[in-house]
């Protein structure tokens, strides 16, 4: 599977992202006449001041401070992104409804949920994609294993618990690639979020935990965690001893939670290309570069065809994941 920096071309490294404000602004050329003529409606399927929030409002804050469009930003979380993907599904194709999708509601969910209210290729437009963020794999200051290596000894020998944000989640199924990968079976326990797993990690009721760089950055750089790998297919800018797990022994592993922008199937190609221009003109700006990698995330830009091809390949990539762990929800 090709590496997303050899799809895309774009910026790097990594960041923490800044709460922006909520409305910002944008234009373009549609053959039917000016566009935008009103508010352009960005729809968030997560909550508030989450990494999927912060990334829309901040790419909307640039082109809106270059162009004088206008967004305004609706978070609509719930069923793991799907409520709000659907929803932007379900718009009117006239480019005032786009919504930032992600690794789970575009290319996980459509495999790992039974039943799907919306097609991620057929009932939605790929506009471009903008940022992808590494995951780390942590144990605790005082574990036994301080390289990847030996933690898949220590897994061979014995059973280990590990720790994730959720069943389904980006980081639950990239350490089942591991383990294939790798030829070990951790215990699974998923968690609501990473609050409780960082007290129960440290407390050693499990032995590892995979989550965001973001995530987990601060703990890492404040001695509670060891960092064993980063799951992208180069090294984090603030974690440069950290190596990957390709380097660490397992050549072609790259996982990482990406985040694109889509508008419903249908919408004017020239509209589309207008809002891919604006925004990869927005990635190139140093305060949005800065901002992304200060997070942990990684510029990525290209062409809303190249998004379109890369959220194919990212479902073919996880659906052999998922079927071979057994994952699914109802």
């Amino acid at each position: 599977m090709p590496s997303l920096r050899r799809l895309f071309s774009g910026a790097a490294r990594s960041c923490p992202l800044l709460c922006a404000l909520l409305c910002t602004l944008i234009p373009a050329q549609s053959d039917a006449g000016t566009y935008p003529d009103k508010p352009i409606r960005v729809i968030v399927p997560f909550p508030p001041a989450g990494g999927t929030d912060l990334i829309a409002r901040e790419v909307v804050r640039e082109v809106a401070q270059a162009k004088g469009w206008n967004f305004v930003v609706e978070n609509r979380p719930g069923a793991g992104g799907n409520l709000g993907i659907d929803a932007v599904a379900r718009a009117a194709p006239d480019g005032y409804t786009i919504g930032l999708g992600q690794t789970s509601n575009l290319a996980i969910n459509p495999v790992l949920y039974r039943k799907m209210p919306y097609d991620s290729i057929k009932d939605l437009a790929p506009i471009g994609l903008m940022a992808g963020s590494p995951l780390a794999l942590v144990v605790s200051a005082d574990s036994p294993y301080r390289t990847l290596a030996d933690l898949v000894a220590g897994a061979k020998a014995q059973t280990l618990a590990f720790a994730s944000p959720g069943n389904g989640t980006v980081a639950h199924l990239a350490s089942e690639m591991l383990q294939k990968m790798a030829g070990v079976k951790f215990m699974h326990i998923p968690y609501k979020g990473s609050t409780q797993a960082v007290v129960d990690l440290v407390g050693g009721r499990v032995q590892l935990y995979m989550s965001s760089v973001p995530t987990l950055i601060g703990h890492i750089k404040d001695g509670k965690f060891r960092a064993l790998a980063v799951t992208s297919t180069h090294r984090v800018a603030d974690l440069p001893d950290v190596p990957t797990v390709a380097e660490a022994g397992y050549p072609g592993y790259e996982a990482l939670t990406w985040f694109g922008f889509v508008a419903p199937a249908g919408t004017p190609p020239d509209i589309v290309d207008a809002l891919n221009a604006e925004m990869n003109k927005a990635l190139k700006q140093p305060r949005l570069i800065k901002v992304l990698q200060e997070q942990g995330a990684d510029v990525m830009g290209g062409t809303p065809a190249q998004f379109g091809a890369f959220i194919k390949s990212e479902i073919q990539r996880w659906t052999p994941v998922i079927k071979d762990a057994g994952v699914h929800i109802d």
